[in-house]
């Protein structure tokens, strides 16, 4: 079957695409936990899920590419980056944790354009599990489970399970963006000692 070249680009770009209409959804409602905000949970979703896609149709058929390296990355961190932000205008995460992912990630991909001339920064095994784990805990924070029953236990099973995966996907974020910095100032070193 023959697959278009620019079909993983194409889906990555609609990821960062789907980032400002998720952000409207989840804000629409202020939290209320009605149809929208099932919305912007589903889309975050389903979105978030697309990274797996594009990735497996990049490597199954060849179609890897510079610029899909580049915009993979930033596509997940548009998408997770607006739900983190949402998540703290609602009152429902706090900014210093926001404050701290958003550094991270915007640094990163700061850098990443910085060297893109030299080389294309591509995602480590440490950023991609922080990716799933951000997308893990920021699922269980959109979906508003805790509505789904009065019990007192299974409220507070959805909230330890929030606290839980929130905890590992910030400290992810933390190690995998020390990771990177480590791993590049080892890389320039190398090559400043085989010039």
């Amino acid at each position: 079957m023959a697959v278009h070249p620019q079909l993983p680009n194409a889906i990555t770009i609609a990821r960062i695409l789907c980032a400002p209409v998720f952000l409207w959804l989840l804000l629409a409602d202020a939290g209320v936990g009605g149809g929208l905000r099932w919305a912007a949970a589903v889309l975050f979703i389903v979105a978030i899920a697309t990274d797996g896609v594009d990735g497996y149709i990049a490597r199954r058929y060849r179609i890897v590419s510079d610029l899909g390296k580049l915009l993979d990355p930033i596509a997940d961190k548009a998408l997770t980056g607006v739900a983190f932000v949402g998540l703290s205008i609602l009152g429902e995460l706090p900014w210093p944790i926001t404050i701290v992912v958003l550094i991270r990630e915007i640094g990163i991909t700061v850098y990443r354009f910085i060297v893109v001339s030299d080389h294309v920064l591509a995602a480590a095994w440490m950023g991609k599990l922080k990716t799933v784990f951000q997308a893990i805990a920021l699922s269980i924070a959109l979906l508003p489970l805790a509505g789904l029953s009065d019990a007192p236990a299974w409220q507070a099973g959805v909230w330890w399970a929030g606290v839980v995966t929130m905890t590992i996907a910030v400290v992810l974020t933390i190690a995998s963006g020390i990771d990177y910095v480590v791993t590049e100032v080892r890389a320039a070193r190398r090559s400043r000692g085989a010039r």
